[in-house]
């Protein structure tokens, strides 16, 4: 019956596997993070009682899985012009611009990458929050660049897992005041919520946020500023800007980590290129966006 809760059943059939790293491997259509939150939920159990996720499993175990139906989506498809970069069956590779908002959040219910990619397909594939069909990984609001978006759930699932394994080559255009020394170093600390500004990040102590690297490598000086290149090891929100701003090279034009501009009305942090394996064939494809006009113009009144 349609809209009714899915129950899946699975029988222990090797010792010793984490409860949510077995269930995620035995249904792949279901993420791990989902998994842990059914988990959470009491939505799985184990021999008919609430577990844990990281109970270690024994052979026999009789493993019980309730999925509730998704929430019913309301994103509706907007006519915005997409510039898509490549386009296969399983994704497609877009040339985001500043000021479009990646899926629908509070403050920002439409007119977002979602309602234009909708407005261009058919559908997109469900995740674990029905507001980001297809969204494997995001960019700000006022960070332009390349981006991925699965067509269907396997690709998705692949593509996540590429993420999750830090294969995936992310490189970033950034502009910072100050000239950053030495020219080649990585930033390495944890990231979490700002204790005393909730809806920013900031670099926290180890139990308060998450692991983050930085890798950067500084292009060229321009007068008191340094054009970076910029690889970011893991995804932490903002992480980029909180990152370089810890270190005293605050971004240029970033209005909540950084310092303003009179050349720019948002962030200097643009999505450059990008690499990674299609989920198809396995072969190894990398992605390249141009230097917007706005960031090309701020270089050369500021050079």
């Amino acid at each position: 019956m349609a809209g009714s809760i899915r129950v899946s059943r699975l029988v222990v059939d090797k010792p010793g596997a984490r409860l949510d790293k077995y269930v995620s491997e035995r249904l792949p259509e279901i993420s791990r993070t989902q998994v842990q939150k059914l988990i959470a939920d009491g939505n799985i159990t184990v021999n008919d009682a609430i577990a844990r996720a990281g109970l270690k499993l024994n052979v026999g175990d009789r493993i019980t899985v309730s999925l509730s139906p998704p929430a019913p989506s309301t994103l509706q498809p907007e006519a915005i012009l997409l510039n898509i970069l490549y386009e296969d069956d399983d994704l497609l590779v877009i040339d985001k611009p500043a000021g479009l908002t990646v899926h629908p959040a509070p403050g920002h219910p439409s007119h977002t990458l979602v309602n234009a990619i909708l407005s261009h397909l058919a559908s997109l594939p469900e995740t674990d929050d029905w507001r980001r069909p297809g969204i494997v990984h995001r960019l700000d609001r006022d960070t332009s660049g390349v981006m991925v978006v699965a067509k269907n759930s396997a690709a998705h699932l692949n593509l996540a897992e590429q993420f999750k394994a830090r294969s995936v080559i992310k490189v970033y255009s950034v502009l910072v005041k100050g000239r950053l020394m030495p020219e080649d170093g990585a930033i390495e600390a944890p990231v979490g919520r700002d204790r005393r500004h909730r809806e920013r990040m900031a670099v926290v102590a180890e139990d308060k946020g998450r692991q983050a690297r930085t890798q950067y490598h500084v292009v060229k000086y321009i007068d008191k500023y340094t054009l970076l290149e910029v690889r970011p090891e893991t995804g932490r929100t903002h992480q980029i800007r909180v990152h370089l701003a810890a270190i005293g090279y605050p971004v240029l034009g970033d209005a909540v980590y950084g310092v303003k501009s009179p050349y720019l009305s948002r962030q200097f942090v643009h999505a450059s290129r990008l690499g990674f394996k299609l989920p198809s064939t396995g072969q190894y494809v990398e992605f390249q966006s141009e230097l917007p006009t706005d960031l090309a113009q701020a270089l050369e009144k500021i050079g």
